[in-house]
């Protein structure tokens, strides 16, 4: 288990001493999904919340008829989980699906608790990390009423290049809440437009 990338992320938000980090190891599971496999399903209650070491997921929900929307993605030094669903121990409205071989890190909403109690810096860090998901959130709403799918996928590609490299198209246009198609018309206009 390659634990180094999760500490190493923690760093840069607070500095833990060797008793700290043992105990956070004590109370933290390594875990690999496959390509495929679902961390969370849509109905299930969410029981882990999941630091990424390495590949890919998506958090997506299925609507009445059927149909597939992509919320996030979540790759290396992301969090993936529904976090509605881990702080409030009810049902999930999302499905978290691994895009490629996923290694993550992970720990139950009780051991979080005993975290926070022996660890309150840990406790910083996450509400540091809440407020971060917040504003970005929020920030997604704004652009969704006010930019074009065009500006919409433009933001997309700048805030999120290393995301478009290693999912499929149809999956970023289902994030921007578009066709296939359309997307395919974007991208075409900005290249000629570049040209």
């Amino acid at each position: 288990m390659n634990y180094a990338p999760f500490l190493n992320y923690i760093k840069n938000f607070v500095d833990l001493n060797e008793k700290e980090i043992t105990f956070l190891r004590s109370y933290t599971n390594y875990k690999k999904y496959f390509k495929g496999q679902y961390i969370v399903q849509q109905g299930e209650v969410c029981n882990h919340t999941n630091f990424i070491i390495s590949g890919c997921t998506e958090n997506f929900y299925i609507d009445q008829k059927g149909q597939e929307h992509i919320v996030t993605f979540a790759i290396e030094n992301w969090w993936s989980s529904d976090i509605s669903s881990f702080i409030t121990q009810k049902p999930s409205d999302f499905n978290v699906k691994c895009l490629e071989d996923t290694e993550v890190i992970q720990f139950t909403c009780q051991n979080q608790d005993e975290i926070f109690k022996n660890i309150p810096k840990m406790e910083t860090l996450f509400r540091k990390l809440l407020e971060k998901a917040l504003v970005s959130s929020q920030k997604r709403i704004v652009n969704n009423f006010s930019l074009s799918a065009k500006d919409q996928y433009i933001y997309f590609k700048n805030q999120y290049p290393n995301i478009e490299q290693r999912v499929p198209q149809y999956m970023v246009a289902s994030y921007l809440g578009i066709t296939k198609e359309f997307l395919s018309k974007i991208k075409a206009h900005l290249v000629k437009n570049k040209s």
